[in-house]
Parts: structure tokens; C-alpha cells; sequence
């Protein structure tokens, strides 16, 4: 059952990847993001990295992919804009290629490398106890002054973008 899990997220995390890269439509590409966020979250947990798990999806889905989102919908769009071609990404024939060959050259010297090495386990099995518990209650206790630092530069940097953002000249 664990592997059928397995390959089950790693065929929806490639699976979204490749929409991403091959969706012209900004939107579209974001909502596939997060499907390959997902994807990759739930092997992280399989693997038995819970807190990378946890970490992804309240990090990467919950906060830069939302505020990727944002961006692309509340960015000022030109008023000549017809609705079909609204967040539309035009990329030049000759750069596809360029891309396509550079992609297939690095596919195949990663699968060259993972096919030469000879991955064995070694030592103890490891232990399936859950890890967030520690890591949380080291974080909010003996590390908690810094988290606190990070919050507030991040709270004037959120400020600081709204303010640079705001529409000062209205159009009538």
C-alpha cells in the first residue's frame, strides 16, 4: 500500500509539474503548483520527514503560493486586453527549443547519475516517532525570540509592498 502511495504522489507531482511548464496561462500554472506542492509534501511525509511535510504545506501552499496567486490576479492588466489571451505567456519558438534541449540534457545525465549509484541502507532502521512535537516545543520555547524578530520584518516588508503598490494617480 506504502508504494502504491508512493508512486501515486510522484505521478501527480510530475504529472503538475509538467502542466506547469507547458501552460501558457498563468493561473492554470499556479493551480498546478499546487497540486506539485501537494504532491511533494505527501513524500516528504512518506519518507518519514513529517515537519518537512507540515513545513511545505504551511510555508510553500499556505504563503508563497498564495501570494503568487495574488499577484497574478491583482496585477493592473492593459486596458486593450481581450479575454482570450488574459494571462497568457508568449514565449518565442527558438527559446522553446533552447529550453526543450537544455531540459532533456539535464533529464538525461540526472537519470545517467541515479541509475550508477548504488544506494544501500546502512545502520539502525529508522525509528517512525514523530518529530514535530519536539521540534515545536523547542521552537516556541528556547528559539522563540528570533521567530519573533522574523515576524515583525515581515509584517513592515507586508506593509512596506501594499504601500509601494497602492494606485496613487486614479484614472478617472
Amino acid at each position: 500500500m506504502e508504494i502504491a502511495a508512493f508512486y501515486g504522489f510522484s505521478l501527480l507531482a510530475i504529472i503538475a509539474a509538467l502542466f506547469i511548464l507547458f501552460s501558457k496561462n498563468l493561473i492554470y500554472g499556479a493551480f498546478a503548483l499546487f497540486l506539485a506542492f501537494l504532491g511533494v509534501a505527501a513524500l516528504y511525509i512518506l519518507a518519514g520527514a513529517d515537519f518537512l511535510g507540515v513545513t511545505q504545506i504551511m510555508i510553500y501552499v499556505g504563503g508563497i503560493l498564495v501570494l503568487l496567486i495574488f499577484g497574478i490576479m491583482l496585477t493592473q492588466k492593459k486596458k486593450s486586453d481581450d479575454s482570450q489571451h488574459h494571462n497568457r505567456v508568449e514565449i518565442l519558438l527558438s527559446r522553446e527549443v533552447w529550453g526543450f534541449l537544455l531540459g532533456a540534457g539535464v533529464f538525461v545525465m540526472l537519470v545517467k547519475i541515479i541509475s550508477s549509484a548504488n544506494f544501500k541502507m546502512t545502520g539502525d532502521l529508522i525509528s517512525s516517532r514523530s518529530t514535530i512535537k519536539t521540534i515545536g516545543v523547542e521552537l516556541m520555547t528556547s528559539h522563540l525570540l528570533p521567530f519573533e524578530i522574523a515576524a515583525i520584518l515581515l509584517l513592515v516588508a507586508l506593509v512596506g509592498a501594499a504601500y509601494l503598490a497602492m494606485n496613487r494617480n486614479p484614472s478617472p
